[in-house]
């Protein structure tokens, strides 16, 4: 644990969660294209962006266990190597089959770099600085595919889609040389458990069972599960005239006041408690979207109330988790849970909108918000 924080160094990481990030948001942006060169993939298509985060879902906790036991710069740093070759690959734009198995190899560089990159990041920095440096790193998903959206789509649609993956590998191997320059090991813990089916159960029990680790990934279902399902399907309810600055903003702000009002917050009160005021209210902004539809204040007022749960959530992890150990297993285990949200928010919410119509999504997502805030209150019960 440095008494000193190196932010060149947290910056390293934080970039290279950004070409973590681009593992997934490389395929969301030119998801236009794709038909053009496969054809025939008719409804497969739709396994070439989820295939990422299905690996996430299985394999998670998995992921927590192998880079505490292989070591969080090696993972880090093979993690990154591996990405780069996997980019190469794939923009020599291989036969369907084997683009789905190079997303497989992808999901599992995603998973190591989002594990050990926020381990590295809370062990590095000064404990001042965790605050800041965590709320930091929340933010590389949405600054990622603001990039991308900015000039991914545009370079693949004037280069061609194996442009976007040639510089994806560029930089991937640029951000694993730099931190195999300035990146050092962390301490050694002592031997970790020997990776079996039986283990891995284990740990899962362990983790889940634990009111410390499995704190943070508990919220983080229902913020992502929330998060990504009213970025999707809001935008239809809002007037035309204004729809795209609004869903700019959105992701926006919540960046904006994770990094300001968030870190302020952080230093007078512990992460969780951050949390907690997040969910609370945004749930509130949920039933002001419920009461006066698709009100653009009310859109911006929601993002920042999510910013809040954003950023404090991965600050919570050291805070909850004094090993380097148990917070790359709470870590894998956010991944696990997050990608759990991803994956079913936007279709249960997408069902609900059909058989109640508008109504149906700020309620529904009012009640999500109001369990991430009640899962922490009764985890915190059981810490106590």
């Amino acid at each position: 644990m440095g008494e000193r924080t190196s932010w060149p160094l947290i910056l390293l990481l934080w970039g290279a969660g950004l070409g973590a990030a681009a593992q997934y948001g490389k395929i969301s942006v030119i998801f236009d294209l794709l038909p053009q060169i496969y054809p025939d993939a008719g409804p497969a298509l739709g396994w070439v962006v989820s295939l990422v985060g299905c690996v996430g879902i299985l394999f998670g906790v998995v992921a927590g266990v192998v880079v505490a036991r292989i070591r969080y710069r090696r993972a880090m740093l093979t993690a990154l190597w591996i990405g780069a070759a996997v980019s190469l690959f794939q923009a020599s734009l291989p036969p369907l089959p084997w683009m789905l198995l190079s997303r497989v190899v992808e999901g599992a560089s995603h998973l190591a770099i989002v594990v050990a990159a926020p381990t590295l990041i809370a062990q590095l920095c000064a404990p001042q600085d965790r605050g800041l440096a965590l709320t930091l790193w929340g933010t590389f998903f949405g600054v990622a595919f603001a990039v991308l959206a900015f000039a991914g789509h545009p370079l693949a649609y004037h280069w061609g889609v194996p442009a976007l993956f040639v510089v994806h590998a560029i930089y991937m191997a640029v951000f694993a040389i730099l931190l195999r320059i300035r990146l050092r090991a962390l301490p050694d813990e002592g031997p970790q458990p020997v990776l079996s089916l039986s283990q891995i159960l284990r740990d899962h029990v362990t983790i889940y069972r634990s009111p410390f680790i499995a704190a943070p990934a508990a919220g983080w279902l229902f913020y992502t599960f929330s998060f990504v399902s009213v970025l999707t399907l809001l935008p239809p309810f809002l007037d035309p005239a204004i729809r795209a600055l609004v869903m700019t903003a959105m992701p926006l702000t919540s960046i904006a006041v994770s990094m300001t009002v968030g870190v302020s917050l952080l230093r007078v009160l512990p992460a969780v408690r951050v949390v907690e005021l997040g969910f609370a209210l945004s749930a509130l902004c949920m039933i002001w979207l419920w009461a006066m539809p698709a009100l653009p204040l009310a859109c911006i007022a929601l993002a920042a109330g999510l910013g809040l749960v954003q950023g404090a959530s991965f600050a919570a992890v050291p805070q909850l988790n004094s090993t380097a150990a148990t917070q790359a297993r709470a870590n894998g285990a956010m991944a696990q849970m997050g990608n759990i949200g991803n994956t079913l928010g936007t279709p249960v919410i997408a069902m609900a909108i059909a058989s109640a119509g508008y109504k149906a999504l700020p309620l529904l997502v009012a009640v999500v918000l109001g369990m991430g805030f009640g899962i922490h209150l009764l985890l915190g019960f059981l810490r106590r």
